[in-house]
């Protein structure tokens, strides 16, 4: 069973007599331990997608499952704050806040469990995706572009949940630090069975994930990925393409709430 899955979503708004169609008949599952890109140009309803599967908006027809129940069952509020985060590509932190701050923040609104030493879970999560104690305790405004967003996947990552999506996460970063960003996103699916989804207009993204489900106009079509990429037919859904990640996961996932004494040891 997908961990994360949508059924015959339709979303649209009524234009006086015409219903203007966003999304249109998509059917899609998502599952641990990969990282998936939903590709498309502006317009071509990936962010509506994106809002559909963390209920910051519900479809008009359809219906929307975590591990095989209809999140409405569960309660979108709910599962807001306890099955999945975002990381936005205007980061969304707290200005005078530092960033250590920030990430406690976040576990403080989750009913998951968490350790009861938060700072010290903070901390490690900022050293792990390569913020040092010294600008962890920075306000975030002082913080660059690409800290800020590494801020902010560590606050996603920081309420335990098992679905991180992102929107348009690098649109504001260079290519090298598009880079980093993105191997940050493939160590958190294939090492810690992290189910990880970006919407993007990047190529150079899509070229890096596991599964890619194309965009346009509001359905979904195949995707061809480049020449020198590797690829196959994943499940009957669009193309997937592997290059260091063959098969199926088997990520070795511990999770970071055991507290270990370095981010080493945290995700290992």
């Amino acid at each position: 069973m997908a961990l994360l899955s949508v059924n015959n979503i339709n979303y649209f708004y009524q234009d006086g007599d015409v219903q203007r169609y966003i999304l249109r008949d998509i059917t899609c599952s998502f599952d641990r331990g990969y990282f998936y890109t939903v590709l498309g140009e502006s317009g071509s309803g990936k962010t509506t997608l994106l809002a559909l599967l963390s209920a910051l908006d519900q479809p008009k027809t359809g219906t929307v499952y975590y591990d095989g129940t209809d999140i409405r069952t569960i309660g979108y509020e709910k599962y807001r704050r306890n099955n999945v985060s975002i990381v936005f590509q205007a980061y969304n932190l707290v200005p005078y806040m530092t960033a250590v701050e920030n990430v406690r923040v976040a576990m403080s609104i989750t009913d998951n469990e968490l350790p009861k030493d938060a700072e010290t879970v903070a901390y490690n999560l900022l050293d792990y995706i390569g913020i040092s104690r010294d600008r962890a305790d920075r306000t975030v405004n002082k913080l660059s572009g690409g800290e800020q967003q590494r801020v902010a996947i560590a606050r996603a990552l920081a309420t335990n949940v098992d679905v991180i999506l992102a929107d348009e996460p690098t649109g504001n970063l260079d290519d090298e630090m598009e880079a980093e960003i993105v191997h940050i996103f493939k160590r958190l699916a294939h090492e810690h069975n992290k189910c990880v989804i970006v919407v993007s207009h990047s190529s150079m993204i899509a070229n890096e994930a596991d599964v890619v489900y194309r965009l346009r106009k509001g359905r979904f079509e195949a995707y061809e990925a480049p020449a020198q990429y590797q690829y196959q037919q994943y499940q009957g859904q669009p193309q997937q393409y592997q290059q260091q990640y063959q098969g199926q996961p088997q990520p070795q996932s511990q999770q970071f709430q055991q507290q270990p004494q370095s981010h080493s040891q945290q995700y290992q």
